[in-house]
């Protein structure tokens, strides 16, 4: 039999105004809703709000194009998903003991394994499972972990320790490396996607911003079109000032991406029933057919919710688990219709901010606690475990085993191995060299540069006009470009170029003399799809 359980004080309902404490951290999320920012940015699809979002770390590898067109999809299950009624280890009496009314019985369950099982409410999967495009992480966590839902959440998803706080996600510092001018000339396809009702801290670079909120993707595409962008250029330096500027530049940033978004869609069509009355279902629709109509987006989120569940967990857990299973399955199917092999290009992961206690509490649920169970989906990357399960043998009265596997190790798999990117470049995203899981995804040999966005052509005499500097570049989208002249000390001196390009080769002619330059040393620069190229200029007597 199992040792007496005392729970953790703040774990449970019944633990009141401490269990309060662990809902109701004052975070970044409460701010932008009770500034009303926090639905900026989004547009309805199919009658889903969608969110663009600005650079974040985890989108470099994506956005960029060239030979690498993988995506990741985040599947977000909210509130703290009990990993050990989602995937059981058959046979455990230890496990039955520990959850005498809400434990997923034998018969109740299919077989990953002759050891683990998953609820029959989640059945869609085992085809995924058969045709080797499903695996499972057991036990992922941190140490030492935080049961607040919010702290919690936010160590998940900027990819820190316990005690660090960051006010940028993971993904946010890989994009923000990769786009050193993504809010001066942003590329016209959004770097990444949000699906769902909340704005979330993965996505957050060192300058994004929130987009600002409208109401249909016909309103959107509209404000595109006739150009009712909000001006930011007669702004001062005060609070008020700068906090309108980061309001209206957030809103400039979401209406460039309003007409690609609303093509995209249209052009892509879902072409398998998906469930009704679902709503993680009408998300991934959405992203299937943004995905089928060549967005060119690669980094997408959806979110599920309810999955605190401390009071009657087995009803509630099996409805959402199956909501997971149909969406996900469904996705996939509409994917690989017509042997497309799109599904092989799109990489499904699941995350929670923590798990649930080993322990039964009294309302028939489990309460906060520490690791849970991460799900990987898609073609190619095969069928199996990682990590070991929680071992129940001998459970401590307060405490959850320890965790198996860290959830930034997966984010370092994700980075390089599918992804693309280099161990230096993980390093700087999650702040330490961070190991990687081999043989979870297939690898993908890194990107060594692209130029797909802009690139900068080079300059010479112009040998007709005496006195100008022919200065050509290549800008390889429509989009915003941005041509400056610099000090060799990087001071912008002057502004040649402001103005949108078409895709395609283009030349300035440079006369120095009419911008009142004098001879000597310069630099000049090009922002173009939120990258940035510069080269020397030499500027002769005149």
């Amino acid at each position: 039999m199992c040792k007496k359980h005392t729970l953790r004080h703040g774990a449970a309902l019944e633990h009141g105004a401490a269990h309060e404490r662990e809902h109701q951290h004052w975070t970044r999320r409460d701010f932008l809703s009770a500034t009303g920012l926090l639905g900026a940015g989004s547009l309805l699809l199919g009658g889903i709000p969608v969110r663009a979002f600005q650079p974040t770390p985890l989108m470099a590898g994506l956005s960029i194009g060239g030979s690498n067109d993988r995506i990741l999809l985040l599947i977000r299950l909210d509130g703290g998903n009990d990993g050990l009624n989602t995937v059981i280890e058959r046979g455990n009496q230890n496990y039955y003991d520990l959850r005498p009314t809400i434990a997923i019985q034998e018969n109740q369950m299919w077989a990953l394994s002759d050891d683990y099982g998953m609820p029959l409410q989640t059945n869609s999967l085992q085809p995924l499972w058969n045709e080797g495009m499903m695996k499972v992480l057991f036990n992922v966590g941190y140490p030492n972990p935080n049961y607040s839902h919010f702290r919690s959440s936010d160590i998940i998803v900027t990819g820190t320790g316990r005690d660090e706080v960051k006010t940028t996600g993971w993904l946010g510092r890989f994009l923000d490396n990769d786009y050193p001018a993504f809010l001066e000339t942003p590329p016209s396809v959004p770097p990444a996607l949000q699906i769902g009702v909340e704005a979330n801290l993965i996505f957050t670079a060192e300058n994004a911003n929130m987009a600002l909120a409208v109401s249909s993707p016909q309103e959107f595409y509209q404000i595109a079109l006739t150009g009712q962008l909000f001006p930011v250029d007669t702004l001062g330096n005060s609070r008020r000032e700068q906090e309108l500027f980061y309001v209206r530049q957030t809103a400039n940033a979401a209406f460039r991406y309003a007409e690609t978004i609303r093509t995209a869609y249209n052009k892509g069509q879902n072409q398998v029933p998906y469930p009704s009355d679902n709503k993680l279902a009408a998300q991934m629709a959405i992203i299937a057919r943004l995905i089928k109509g060549n967005l060119g987006t690669r980094i997408f989120m959806v979110d599920i919710a309810d999955f605190d569940t401390h009071v009657l967990q087995r009803e509630n857990q099996l409805s959402l688990l199956q909501q997971v299973a149909t969406s996900v399955r469904a996705f996939y199917d509409d994917l690989a219709y017509g042997n497309s092999g799109l599904e092989e290009k799109v990489l499904g992961m699941t995350f929670s901010e923590f798990g649930r206690t080993i322990y039964e509490n009294g309302s028939k649920g489990t309460d906060h606690g520490a690791g849970t169970h991460t799900l990987l989906f898609g073609g190619g990357i095969g069928n199996g475990f990682v990590g070991n399960y929680q071992d129940l043998s001998d459970p401590h009265p307060v405490y959850d085993p320890p965790f198996s596997v860290d959830f930034r190790d997966i984010y370092a798999t994700v980075l390089q191995d599918w992804l693309g990117n280099s161990p230096e470049l993980t390093t700087f995203v999650l702040g330490r060299p961070t190991p990687t899981i081999p043989g979870l995804v297939p690898a993908l040999a890194p990107v060594l540069g692209d130029n797909a966005r802009c690139a900068l052509i080079g300059h010479h005499q112009h040998p007709d006009l005496p006195g100008t500097i022919e200065i050509k570049y290549a800008v390889m989208q429509d989009g915003d470009v941005r041509l400056q002249l610099l000090s060799r000390s990087g001071q912008v001196l002057r502004i040649l170029v402001n103005r949108v390009h078409a895709k395609g080769t283009h030349t300035f002619l440079f006369k120095p003399s009419e911008w009142h330059i004098a001879p000597g040393e310069y630099l000049y620069r090009l922002q173009s799809g939120g990258q940035m190229f510069e080269r020397d200029i030499r500027i002769a007597t005149l």
